[in-house]
């Protein structure tokens, strides 16, 4: 039993080329492909909820993932926390969760603009003008969404809070 759930939870984990095949198949079917993107490093209910709305725009949820590389890179060097593959594992165990893909650029435009999703979300902290991918989408007939966070919640927060109980 434990072997065909952890099955499942690592065929959610893809890569690009596959994921194109498995997207271009459910558009086909008529399914409605949601793409979001993020670090996802310390899970918390902000990650939750927002996750959860955005599979609520549509049938499929594609998660594009940070590899550790791009983590560093864009939040420093004591991050990630969680390496590449737990984030991704943690991820795929959401039953709202379709796909999850992982990309070393420090932005998911390679990402979307082969996936071409039917909806790209992004939190409500952007305008959809800056959101990375918007044009492509937009341009291929899709819609661009943002979701508003759960207020206090980061896992930048947590982090501080976690070196501020422990020093």
């Amino acid at each position: 039993m434990r072997n065909d759930i952890e099955k499942t939870l690592l065929n959610k984990i893809t890569d690009l080329n596959l994921l194109k095949e498995t997207v271009t198949l459910w558009q086909e079917d008529g399914k409605k492909v949601v793409f979001t993107n993020g670090v996802f490093d310390l899970l918390h209910i902000g990650h939750i909820t927002y996750m959860a709305k955005a599979a609520e725009l549509g049938d499929k949820l594609i998660i594009g993932l940070n590899a550790d590389s791009s983590v560093k890179r864009l939040k420093g060097e004591g991050r990630p926390v969680n390496d590449q593959n737990s984030r991704a594992l943690l991820l795929a165990a959401f039953f709202f969760v379709d796909a999850i893909v992982v990309f070393e650029e420090d932005t998911p435009l390679n990402l979307i603009s082969t996936l071409l999703p039917d909806i790209l979300v992004k939190g409500a902290d952007y305008a959809i003008e800056n959101i990375v991918g918007a044009k492509e989408v937009i341009a291929n007939g899709g819609e661009v969404k943002t979701i508003n966070f759960v207020e206090g919640y980061s896992s930048t927060s947590i982090i501080q809070r976690i070196k501020g109980k422990t020093s």
